[in-house]
């Protein structure tokens, strides 16, 4: 490192800008990548996170791609039955990427007490039913046990208990309307195990989740006959690809639709969150790119004679270019800090506190999920910096157009 440059680093350090007048524009240019960096951290997080939840939680209570009668398809209660006797199940073999498959049921019924009465959807299911999913949104009881004989324990949502006054451990009955509607009702009598909360509240409003035996039983279907086939699969992100496989691979008395096609409005809903995320982004780390610009003006001007005495001295423009720059980075590079540490930090507190708290009937959860991770933080620190680097090239472009003799008698 030759003396002129070292001499200029030390005077255009930032340990020298608090007795420098361009030292309110040098807070304002970190502070701007500061806010800007927790802006895009938080936005990032959040927005991720938010679709991850929705989708796992749509997913949870409906399975990947659902496989049902072409009778069915327009109605979420089971009209026609399916054979289990099919060569995709247990296992989807000629499928790879579908991890589990569940058979499952749906009738619809009317729970009544006697204080109120709801219309509700029995989803019945069996011993090979993926509880996993729905454990963590039951907030009281259990889960059922289906693997002995005919359970007439349910799983009840949080909403309809309310509604309903019930708590675990109340029996109630429920009325099945048969196909002949000059016939009595099929009644039965549940007894309340467990009682979810899933903040979906298409799913909370009308489904109670029981034995398939009792809809088997009801629509006098044999043993081996079901509603529909709800899939798993490994990556969510190939599910259009998969389903399409699916489709090709079930007979053509069947169809499939993913939860994509099914639940149209909210994916379409969530795709909005890419758009506000790409405009935060881009917002962000314009109004970073503006400050640090104004700022390495400032800079410049500021210290004019000293570059007219470089000069003087026999140093080049690009390295003189370079002090700037690299001072700018020095900037930058400590607005990223504070910004990081800022927006981890009220990351991980809404992770584990979740202090910020959302209306689950417009956004399906109860509290702003949040989606840590390190590669897209490390990214979007990659990307500020280099962005800002790149553009702090045209403003440093005017050190060369600066003549020394000029610069020294400068004041």
């Amino acid at each position: 490192m030759n003396l002129e440059y070292f001499i200029a680093k030390r005077l255009i350090t930032a340990k020298h800008f608090k007795s420098s007048i361009s030292a309110p524009i040098i807070k304002i240019a970190i502070s701007a990548i500061a806010i800007g960096m927790i802006m895009m951290i938080v936005s990032v997080a959040t927005g991720i996170g938010l679709q991850q939840k929705i989708r796992d939680k749509v997913s949870a209570f409906n399975g990947h791609v659902i496989i049902s009668n072409y009778d069915n398809n327009q109605s979420e209660v089971t009209l026609v039955p399916i054979s289990k006797k099919q060569n995709f199940y247990p296992k989807f073999n000629s499928v790879p990427e579908v991890t589990h498959i569940q058979a499952i049921a749906s009738k619809a019924g009317i729970i009544r007490t006697e204080t109120a009465f709801e219309g509700i959807i029995l989803k019945g299911v069996g011993t090979d039913y993926q509880w996993n999913d729905i454990k963590e949104y039951i907030v009281s009881g259990r889960l059922p046990d289906f693997s002995k004989g005919l359970n007439n324990e349910v799983v009840i949502s949080q909403f309809l208990a309310n509604r309903l006054n019930l708590k675990v451990g109340d029996s109630f009955n429920t009325f099945f309307i048969k196909e002949d509607q000059n016939q009595l009702p099929n009644i039965r009598r549940f007894k309340i195990s467990g009682i979810f909360n899933s903040g979906f509240q298409e799913f909370d409003a009308t489904y109670i989740i029981g034995d398939i035996r009792h809809i088997q039983r009801m629509n006098k279907w044999n043993p081996d006959q079901v509603g529909a086939f709800e899939l798993f699969v490994k990556d969510f992100n190939t599910i259009k690809a998969t389903g399409e496989l699916v489709y090709q691979q079930t007979a053509s008395t069947l169809d499939s639709k993913t939860i994509i096609e099914k639940y149209t409005y909210i994916f379409e809903w969530l795709k909005l969150f890419d758009l506000n995320i790409i405009i935060i982004l881009a917002v962000m780390i314009l109004v970073a790119t503006i400050n640090m610009v104004v700022a390495l003006l400032v800079l410049i001007l500021e210290r004019t004679q000293m570059i007219g005495i470089l000069k003087a001295l026999g140093a080049n423009n690009w390295s003189i270019r370079k002090i700037f720059l690299y001072n700018a980075f020095y900037l930058i590079v400590r607005g990223l800090f504070w910004g990081n540490l800022i927006g981890i930090s009220l990351l991980l507190i809404q992770q584990y506190f979740g202090i910020i708290t959302l209306n689950p009937e417009n956004y399906y959860v109860n509290q702003a999920p949040v989606y840590l991770n390190w590669g897209y933080v490390v990214l979007l620190n990659l990307l500020t910096v280099t962005v800002c680097f790149l553009v702090l090239l045209i403003p440093s472009y005017i050190i060369t157009k600066i003549s020394p003799v000029k610069a020294i008698r400068f004041d």
